[in-house]
């Protein structure tokens, strides 16, 4: 798949706000500090499309980002950063929720996780919350470029055994540097959208 355009097309934090244009939606969920924004930018071919920050937790709105005028990436508030109060925590989950609970243009969620460590209590929240819901999951492993070549193998079985990965689920591993995973996770997405994409120049934003 070519990305021939991309943009932030509207952001939202209640159910009437959403895109009423019925373009196949994927979520995007994992903690602050996984590296959300790096992967959209990489995805999508773009250098500062999605703002990344040196202070975790800043998203607090579902960001929709319209890709080839076809579909949406949805970059969610990311969890588990605790300089965000109770209060703020509780709106965003309620948020998430309510979006998971009636959106039926949502077609598959990229969990991102960090290869680097074992997956935190919040990281398996998240993934038993989605799975509450039977929402097809991809695990997306994320800086894979920063774990040394003698740790993947034992680092991914301990991603997978923490999370129980159900069947139906796969997992991808990605990195925003080399960009490792970047067309096979576009392959999947293109398999949901169901419409071939011409092979234009990326048109930058």
């Amino acid at each position: 798949m070519k990305i021939n355009n991309a943009k932030l097309d509207l952001v939202a934090v209640r159910r009437s706000q959403y895109p009423t244009n019925k373009k196949a939606e994927f979520l995007l969920v994992g903690r602050s500090n996984v590296g959300k924004s790096s992967f959209i930018n990489t995805l999508l071919n773009q250098k500062n499309l999605a703002r990344t920050s040196s202070r975790p937790g800043k998203t607090q709105t579902l960001n929709f980002y319209l890709v080839n005028d076809l579909f949406y990436l949805i970059d969610v508030p990311g969890y588990g950063y605790a300089s965000v109060n109770h209060e703020q925590q509780k709106k965003m989950g309620l948020m998430i929720e309510e979006y998971l609970e009636h959106r039926e243009e949502m077609k598959r969620v990229f969990m991102l996780v960090d290869y680097r460590i074992k997956p935190t209590e919040n990281d398996v929240l998240m993934y038993q919350f989605l799975k509450y819901y039977n929402i097809p999951v991809t695990l997306v492993v994320t800086k894979d470029d920063k774990v040394s070549p003698s740790k993947k193998e034992r680092n991914l079985k301990i991603i997978k055994d923490t999370l129980n990965i159900a069947i139906g689920d796969n997992v991808i591993v990605f990195s925003s540097v080399n960009k490792t995973g970047r067309e096979e996770i576009l392959n999947q997405i293109e398999n949901y959208v169901g419409l071939p994409i011409d092979d234009d120049a990326v048109e930058t934003i």
